[in-house]
């Protein structure tokens, strides 16, 4: 959005559904919940011959790592957070009432707890003090509300999601609702994130709209309200609660930290004991491979499923086809802050002597009954379709501690939805089950 005394610039990572804020006003600007990597926001402010002045975080980010402790250091800004954050970094508290200036408009602070106990919204307003945009992170989204399930057991402030969810309908009725209809929403999320269950792919739209077709906001009783929004929410990655961890206390600096992260060649001597994750396509994995090795393959949500499958506590390699992929796949690590995490990296076209069985889909399509079938995919999407009738449903982030489950009486058939999960769940099974042959039934499930 641009007017003649201010600018609003919205990123987008699409990997993450993430979108975050840069508000110019008077050569001055502040922004709202940054990603890891700064530069997109230095890139801006040089493009515009302007100065980084403020970073709001609207809450601790359970699904990012921020760059705001980054950006603040570096070019001397203002950090505004919450006094119910419990930051431990230096910062500026902004809550209810609190409001400062850049250039020509004012930010303002509303509390609005329900993702998280400590979520704020950002209100601007513009010379004349009319309320303009709303900055409402993961409070408000186009379509829906931000779930309350993450905060039970980490952060500054714990809270139960039905005690969360009460307080996202007075968030919603009494504060957010009451804004005048042509207030835009600027939420810090999209479609496909997974802090909330049915966002919308529209990146901006306003508080009358949201009133009208989003069905978080239509009329109901509060314990309508904590039934609707505490069911059917999506899974919680394994990462979550230690990215909200690490943004409450700042993380380092992204450039130096993604250097850190040992470079090796294919002959490299691996630790034992350390999880591997193949990110190579699923074609040269089943030529060869490491043992134990997890084949996650480069794609869109790589960070999403790495941080589902990877636990923060554990350490890890990736092995990646070429330079430049590995270097891609560092920064997606890092988008979450498991670069710290990562004791190496590996550039292999070829590398092991253990194989994984081809697919033989005509045998498959014959007599599906001569297999044990696994449904790997979430189970709100087994809930919604169930493919095959008779196929055990393990959603692929418990998948490690579950394949013990799985019959071996049978060869086994791994299959998702479009057949990107597939190939890291059968490496997984392959682990687990030696006598029986796993197979990944890959793309070819779209032909069911």
């Amino acid at each position: 959005m641009e007017n003649p005394c201010f600018k609003i610039h919205q990123f987008e990572d699409k990997g993450l559904a993430h979108y975050s804020y840069a508000i110019l006003s008077e050569g001055e600007i502040a922004l709202v919940d940054p990603a890891r990597d700064p530069q997109p926001y230095y890139e801006f402010a040089l493009v515009h011959d302007a100065r980084i002045v403020a970073v709001i975080e609207t809450h601790p980010h359970a699904d990012f790592v921020s760059s705001h402790l980054e950006i603040a250091t570096g070019k001397e800004a203002k950090i505004y957070v919450s006094k119910l954050l419990g930051a431990t970094y230096e910062h500026e508290t902004f809550d209810d009432g609190d409001f400062f200036q850049i250039g020509k408009v004012t930010l303002h602070a509303i509390n609005t707890p329900g993702h998280s106990p400590d979520s704020i919204t950002v209100l601007l307003k513009d010379e004349n003090q009319k309320e303009v945009a709303a900055f409402t992170g993961d409070t408000l989204f186009i379509g829906d509300v931000g779930r309350p399930d993450l905060r039970e057991n980490v952060g500054n402030l714990t809270a139960k999601r039905d005690d969360l969810a009460r307080q996202m309908y007075h968030s919603t009725r009494e504060k957010l609702m009451k804004l005048p209809d042509d207030v835009l929403v600027y939420p810090s999320h999209g479609a496909g994130s997974l802090c909330g269950k049915g966002l919308s792919s529209a990146n901006v739209s306003t508080i009358g709209a949201e009133k009208l077709s989003n069905s978080a906001l239509q009329e109901m009783t509060e314990e309508q309200f904590v039934k609707f929004l505490t069911s059917d929410q999506p899974f919680v990655p394994k990462y979550f609660g230690y990215d909200v961890e690490l943004n409450k206390k700042g993380a380092p600096d992204y450039k130096p930290s993604v250097r850190e992260v040992p470079r090796y060649e294919a002959d490299c001597d691996f630790e034992k004991n350390c999880l591997i994750i193949d990110a190579r396509p699923q074609t040269c994995f089943r030529k060869g491979h490491l043992p134990g090795a997890i084949n996650l393959m480069d794609g869109l949500k790589f960070e999403t499923w790495l941080g589902s499958i990877v636990g923060p506590e554990e350490q890890f390699y990736i092995i990646a086809e070429t330079a430049e992929t590995l270097e891609k796949l560092i920064a997606k690590a890092a988008k979450i802050g498991y670069e710290l995490n990562l004791k190496g990296g590996i550039v292999a076209k070829e590398i092991g002597e253990e194989t994984s069985p081809e697919t033989d889909l005509s045998a498959f399509e014959q007599n599906p009954d001569s297999f044990t079938i696994v449904d790997i995919r979430n189970t709100g999407e087994v809930k919604t379709r169930q493919i095959f009738p008779n196929a055990i449903a393990i959603p692929l982030p418990e998948l490690r501690e579950r394949a013990n489950e799985i019959p071996t009486d049978k060869p086994i058939m791994v299959h998702c939805a479009g057949g990107y999960r597939s190939a890291a769940g059968a490496s997984i099974i392959q682990q687990e089950v030696k006598d029986q042959p796993v197979y990944d039934l890959s793309d070819a499930i779209t032909k069911f």
